[in-house]
């Protein structure tokens, strides 16, 4: 670990009245990396009549976003350290720009799983350098803690925004109108942090390690791409061997990381009891949260038919909790514990989870934003003291590196959340009835997902057409339950995991 004594001297920079102002700055592209993660889950069934992608090919465009961001989240967070915080974090706002175009004109399936993917390269490089950068900009532990718990605040509500954001572009112009927001946005990062935000790197820089970048990347996308696979088709040959390259390159980088001088990642940090609890929450935490957004928005739409705005505003009590908690998480921690936050918040969403597990079609919906409110409570405390604990670990020239430990069970909770429940509720959904004299490929298509059966339904008579929505919308409501109590038994398991790892866990005062 990089000496105290080789910080970089940059405290009067830091403790300029502009910090306030460059968080403003920092938050603005932590909130667009998040809103992207689940703007889509609205767009979803325009996606399907419009490109008419299969139903594999619809969970890679819902997923692979977040796959990238997480295979290259620790890669970016150390390239920051050395090329320097600001510079690759004002580079990535313009490359995310550019590419959002690509996504919004995307014409194929094949193109928007390649837009996305993209999306998720730039991503990578905007979420670790905010939080690398809010761990230079503010020294003072209670400042920092605020300043974490309004960084995570955006974070957590980012995902439950995107619904709303999301319906009212869907209602008004066409879903490609979902990625052209980021441009305003990001041309306001840029144009404002040239000027407010402080450079910082560290200042003892050894190379840039290609073959890590690369262990890391195969590795984390393998063993997502064979959880994903697993869980919709069962465990065949290509997903063991998926599983099996992508363990293997993830071993590979660890050993290889123990054995540079200069790692891209510091792997003595998970020594730390604490250290490894905060990461291990800070995943499934967000499992839970975005899973929920995910087939919640679909629920909305396709079961209950509500409009995309209607749904997306039925979502917003998960922000409106998450933000909140997320303002005040650090104050309550420091009354009480670290895991006393902590397990509490992923009780919370577990016992949430468990209550979705009696959902029918005509579930009111003072039951859906109740549920959703103490989601997103229990999730901005739990996330954003985990961040604070893991900012906290480290000297602050490796802030970039823990940032993206941070950042990667963010992405990595966000894409097995969408992959995992999501393909639970797929897989239960496939099997459900056609009714007699339904033809092949009205049948096929309503097999693919929800989305499609509700289109292919238009060709059928009326009552034929009520019949087969009637029998697929059971057995899509009959898939959420079913993924809610497996949510639900994981995070509650993680709870009574964290009031151990977390224990004598304390924030700096």
């Amino acid at each position: 670990m990089t000496s105290t004594h080789q910080r970089p001297q940059v405290p009067e920079v830091v403790a300029r009245p502009g910090r306030w102002l460059a968080l403003s700055v920092l938050v603005l592209a932590v909130l667009l990396v998040a809103v992207d993660a689940t703007v889509l889950g609205l767009a979803t069934p325009y996606i399907s009549e419009d490109l008419e992608p299969s139903g594999t090919q619809l969970l890679w465009i819902g997923d692979v976003y977040s796959f990238v961001i997480a295979g290259l989240l620790v890669s970016m967070g150390s390239l920051g350290d050395r090329i320097g915080r600001k510079k690759l974090l004002l580079t990535g706002a313009v490359a995310f720009g550019a590419v959002s175009v690509l996504n919004a004109y995307a014409t194929t399936p094949e193109l928007m799983i390649l837009a996305r993917a993209l999306l998720g390269v730039a991503g990578a490089t905007l979420m670790p350098s905010t939080l690398a950068l809010i761990r230079n900009i503010f020294h003072d532990p209670r400042e920092r803690s605020l300043a974490v718990g309004i960084w995570g605040a955006m974070a957590s509500a980012g995902a439950a925004v995107g619904p709303v954001v999301g319906g009212f572009l869907l209602e008004h112009f066409w879903w490609g109108s979902v990625f052209l927001i980021n441009l305003p946005v990001m041309a306001v990062l840029v144009v404002v942090g040239v000027k407010l935000i402080p450079e910082s790197k560290n200042p003892v820089q050894g190379p840039w390690d290609l073959p890590s970048v690369a262990l890391s990347l195969v590795g984390m996308i393998g063993v997502v791409y064979a959880v994903k696979e697993a869980a919709s088709h069962g465990l065949t040959w290509d997903v063991a061997l998926s599983a099996l390259a992508g363990l293997s390159a993830l071993a590979g980088f660890v050993r290889r990381q123990l054995t540079l001088a200069s790692p891209l990642l510091d792997m003595r940090l998970f020594r730390n009891r604490g250290f490894s609890g905060a990461v291990l929450a800070d995943l499934l935490t967000i499992l839970g949260l975005s899973g929920l957004v995910f087939f919640l928005s679909q629920f909305l739409q396709l079961v209950q038919g509500r409009r995309p705005f209607e749904a997306g505003l039925a979502e917003l009590p998960a922000a409106i909790g998450a933000v909140v908690a997320g303002l005040v998480a650090g104050a309550v921690a420091r009354r009480f514990s670290v895991r006393v936050v902590v397990a509490g918040g992923l009780a919370a969403v577990g016992l949430s989870l468990a209550v979705l597990t009696g959902l029918s079609q005509d579930t009111g919906y003072p039951l859906l934003g109740t549920v959703l409110l103490v989601v997103g409570v229990g999730a901005g405390f739990s996330f954003t003291v985990t961040a604070d604990v893991i900012l906290s670990s480290v000297p602050k020239e490796q802030a970039g590196a823990a940032s993206a430990v941070s950042e990667t069970a963010y992405e990595l909770g966000a894409a097995l959340g969408i992959a995992l429940l999501g393909s639970i509720v797929t897989g239960v959904y496939a099997g459900f009835t056609v009714p007699a004299g339904t033809p092949a490929e009205v049948a096929d298509a309503a097999h693919a997902s929800l989305g499609s059966a509700v289109e292919s339904a238009g060709a059928l008579p009326p009552a034929q057409a009520h019949e087969l929505l009637g029998s697929a919308q059971g057995a899509f409501v009959d898939g959420l339950q079913v993924a809610a109590g497996i949510g639900a038994a994981v995070l509650l398991v993680t709870s009574v995991a964290a009031w151990f790892l977390l224990r004598g866990q304390q924030l700096e005062k």
